[in-house]
């Protein structure tokens, strides 16, 4: 699913560059989850935008896919890249990113418009219900909770069937109550689509539902 190959990132620091970490090599699996499990700053969210193509490392390659279909997500044209992240990546923002002017609903909706699959209202309105927001699919998000917005995120996310998840500190607002919550839903929808999952957490109770953690603090330079 996705081959990290000697990824190395840095920043400018003084007169000279601070790596963030340096020759990073691991592999996702097809419905593997992933956890990133460290402090701020220990370069979480750098990686996750590396996977995403919204930020291209130094050196090295990141290949997202199989065999000779692959994507080099570090080197690929911005059109490529944000085609891949459009069909076959999902992405849950610690600060949920819902478009404010749109409804729950419509929120839910605007992954598959923009990948021309068909927009089935109704169902997206029964899945809205399903996490308890049945009364509220026609809502705005500033008028619902943040525990209620993560939920509208997460299903966002995966409602065009992507084949990677990403999620950024998916819990780090949200009481402990709604953080379990949201766990339960993404975990649970990951694997009834058969999905790959990382997520970015500093979060212990997520890393231990991973299939495997990977420690970034140790690989500050």
């Amino acid at each position: 699913m996705l081959r990290a190959q000697n990824v190395t990132v840095s920043y400018a620091h003084r007169e000279r560059r601070q790596d963030v970490f340096a020759d990073l090599s691991f592999e996702l699996r097809s419905s593997e989850s992933l956890v990133l499990f460290g402090e701020s700053g220990s370069g979480k969210t750098t990686l996750l935008n590396l996977i995403a193509g919204l930020q291209c490392p130094d050196s090295g390659r990141l290949l997202f896919g199989e065999g000779d279909d692959a994507v080099d997500m570090a080197s690929a044209d911005e059109s490529v890249r944000s085609a891949v992240r459009r069909s076959k990546m999902g992405i849950v923002f610690q600060f949920f990113n819902l478009i404010p002017t749109l409804s729950l609903a419509e929120n839910c909706l605007l992954p598959l418009e923009l990948n021309g699959l068909p927009t089935d209202g109704d169902a997206v309105r029964q899945s809205l219900a399903e996490l308890g927001l049945g009364d509220k699919t026609d809502a705005y998000p500033d008028e619902i909770s943040g525990g209620e917005q993560q939920r509208v995120a997460v299903l966002r996310a995966l409602i065009h069937g992507p084949s990677l998840v990403l999620a950024d500190e998916p819990t780090g607002n949200l009481d402990l109550n709604n953080s379990r919550a949201v766990a339960d839903l993404l975990w649970d929808a990951v694997d009834e689509a058969s999905s790959s999952l990382i997520v970015a957490t500093h979060s212990a109770a997520l890393a231990e539902r991973a299939d495997r953690v990977l420690e970034m603090d140790s690989l500050k330079t």
